[in-house]
């Protein structure tokens, strides 16, 4: 049976994800170069924490190409939402909070029911890459702030309505993209690649450098953090780079 236990560690800033319900290969095929990946999930308190940090550290490496894999925290959700988990949760953004001093709504905690199936935002991020193209931190930030500010629900297709419109995205287009089983199996590719990467946690900031992925952050980091290790990591192969 598929663990549906929602579990955040405050010590590592990770959120630990389910297994994805479908279980789908896809190896991709490395190029020579520099990029920078972030595993991430909108609906992953750490992630949302870390936002900040890595917009800087993405702007600071921007000769460098950026990559969003979806990760899949909580694939179709389920599990008891019972008071104990309510609070257990809410703890979880209170400790987020503390490092990154982020606003957090708590209107979540006053429904009565609420599945935490997080794929239906992870779908969005996937979709919205037809339009957003190299500015799609820009969409999922939207969607991480829309949830954790404003407490509304990613699983709800009207959702994606004002952010399509903030950045003109034909809403309906965006529907039937979201909708399609092209992107479902996308979704679960990416779910699956990044567990095949031997990722247990986000979110993650990896480097490629060249066929080779280094870990930069396996949990919550700052920007001065992660530059130290990109430098580690840059000198470990030899690389020289002036932006350094």
């Amino acid at each position: 049976m598929t663990d549906k236990t929602f579990v955040c560690d405050p010590k590592t800033g990770l959120c630990h994800p389910i297994e994805a319900e479908v279980a789908i290969h896809r190896p991709i095929e490395k190029e020579e170069g520099k990029e920078l990946i972030y595993v991430g999930d909108p609906m992953c308190s750490w992630c949302y924490g870390i936002s900040n940090h890595l917009r800087q550290l993405k702007v600071h490496l921007s000769n460098y190409q950026f990559t969003i894999v979806v990760g899949g925290l909580r694939p179709g959700g389920g599990g008891a939402w019972d008071e104990a988990t309510k609070a257990m949760i809410q703890h979880h953004w209170e400790e987020v909070n503390k490092c990154s001093e982020l606003p957090f709504g708590d209107q979540l905690f006053q429904l009565e029911d609420f599945n935490y199936d997080t794929e239906p935002a992870c779908r969005a991020i996937v979709t919205a890459r037809k339009w957003m193209g190299e500015y799609e931190l820009d969409f999922y930030e939207e969607v991480t702030r829309k949830f954790y500010v404003e407490n509304k629900d990613p699983k709800e297709i009207d959702f994606y309505k004002s952010i399509c419109e903030r950045f003109a995205i034909p809403f309906e287009e965006f529907v039937a993209t979201f909708n399609s089983e092209d992107i479902k199996y996308e979704t679960y590719s990416e779910f699956q690649l990044n567990r095949n990467w031997g990722v247990r946690g986000y979110p993650a900031v990896l480097l490629r450098i060249d066929k080779q992925l280094h870990a930069v952050s396996l949990g919550y980091s700052d920007f001065e953090t992660m530059k130290v290790t990109v430098e580690r990591i840059l000198n470990s192969v030899g690389v020289v780079d002036e932006q350094m």
